[in-house]
């Protein structure tokens, strides 16, 4: 199983309102293409703070109605795993983004992967290439 980060639900949904450049276009293709494993089984694992990261960008770029119907859709995928954060587990996150220098929520992703036995992620981010223990898989 694989952590997926809220990035790649971002990139893989959300229209820029722009052309976008050669790179972005690689990216949205590869988010799509992770989106797409996902609704075709393979397992993933998130928290339910990397969703409610994911809601409160859709809700500042789309409707309500829409933002609610698209992160609907994505819990409603029998293949991901939505995981709890606990106060502890978030303080644990906090040390974590500390020493491994990385954001907040980086550090609840790499904490979450290290306590379900993950060491690979879905996630655009480069920050985690500095984390010796993960391995960032774009598609």
């Amino acid at each position: 199983m694989r952590f997926i980060d809220a990035n790649v639900f971002v990139y893989a949904f959300l229209d820029s309102g722009r052309p976008l450049q050669v790179h972005e276009v690689e990216i949205k293709e590869s988010a799509r293409r992770v989106v797409l494993r996902l609704e075709g089984g393979e397992s993933m694992a998130t928290t339910v703070v990397h969703l409610s990261e994911v809601a409160n960008i859709f809700e500042s770029r789309m409707s309500a109605v829409d933002a609610l119907e698209a992160v609907s859709s994505i819990m409603s995928l029998k293949s991901l795993t939505v995981q709890g954060v606990s106060g502890d587990v978030y303080r644990s996150a906090l040390r974590a983004a500390e020493v491994l220098g990385l954001g907040v929520n980086d550090g609840l992703a790499y904490v979450a992967m290290m306590d379900g036995g993950m060491s690979e992620l879905y996630s655009f981010d480069r920050d985690f290439d500095r984390v010796g223990e993960v391995k960032r898989v774009s598609s």
